[in-house]
């Protein structure tokens, strides 16, 4: 029987710094997709070299955003990938393995060994990091249009691949904050959106509370003083989000 035929999906803005790693690690695939939101810097030049399916698509949340790249896609088989990603060689030999049999699932999830600067972080629940499928039919996986921190629905059975994916989401302390700047922003707008309001006892309990996971329940402290410093940027990141619910409701009843 034929191999089935797959898809890479990345979406992209201002990657220049990463992008090319990340294609290069997927250029095996039958074909590949690029959903821009229209970047500044030399990240769509770069894809060029890798692709001709190059999309523009204004940012209109995460969630809403996914659902167009598989849109795009041709096959039916799907390889979601960020641009901070890298496809291992063992992941691609497990993958291929899959579509040249029968897949026993309809979305996989794959384990993640994210980076925190140079470093592997093993424990703060980054690893394995099973936050959504990335290895899935088209017509089986659908993403929910939330702004940031897309869930998804499978209509269909899930499984898990074991090789990983690599990724290396902050090249930098200042790129960190600017990341949680940004989606700290989006999470109070979908909060917003859902009618939540505001309480004091969020900006003090709920980040305390995800300090408390991260370093004690989720093991942050078994990575040393990266999983200190992790688990209290997450915290300060929690509470930036309540801040910002509190600001759009004052906003809101200005107005």
């Amino acid at each position: 029987m034929e191999r089935r035929k797959l898809s890479v999906y990345v979406m992209t803005y201002n990657e220049e710094a990463k992008i090319r790693d990340c294609l290069e690690s997927v250029t095996w695939a039958d074909e590949i997709v690029i959903l821009d939101s229209f970047s500044t810097d030399r990240t769509v030049p770069i894809c060029e070299n890798y692709t001709d399916k190059i999309f523009q698509q204004e940012f209109v949340g995460f969630g809403k955003l996914r659902n167009i790249a598989i849109e795009h896609c041709a096959n039916d088989w799907i390889l979601s990938v960020d641009a901070d990603e890298r496809v291992t060689l063992e992941l691609r030999e497990e993958i291929l393995k899959k579509l040249a049999e029968a897949p026993d699932a309809d979305a996989y999830f794959i384990p993640r060994k994210s980076h925190f600067l140079k470093y592997w972080v093993r424990h703060c629940g980054w690893y394995p990091d099973y936050r959504q499928p990335q290895f899935f039919h088209k017509h089986k996986m659908k993403y929910r249009e939330q702004l940031v921190h897309e869930s998804f629905d499978v209509s269909g059975k899930v499984g898990h691949l074991r090789e990983h994916v690599i990724q290396y989401p902050f090249l930098s302390l200042d790129q960190f904050l600017k990341k949680m700047d940004r989606y700290s922003t989006l999470r109070a707008q979908d909060m917003m959106s859902q009618g939540a309001s505001f309480h004091i006892s969020q900006v003090i309990v709920h980040p305390l509370a995800m300090f408390w996971r991260m370093y004690f329940q989720k093991l942050g402290f078994l990575d040393g003083k990266v999983g200190l410093i992790l688990s209290l940027l997450y915290a300060y990141y929690t509470m930036l989000k309540y801040a910002k619910l509190w600001e759009s409701g004052q906003s809101r009843d200005s107005k």
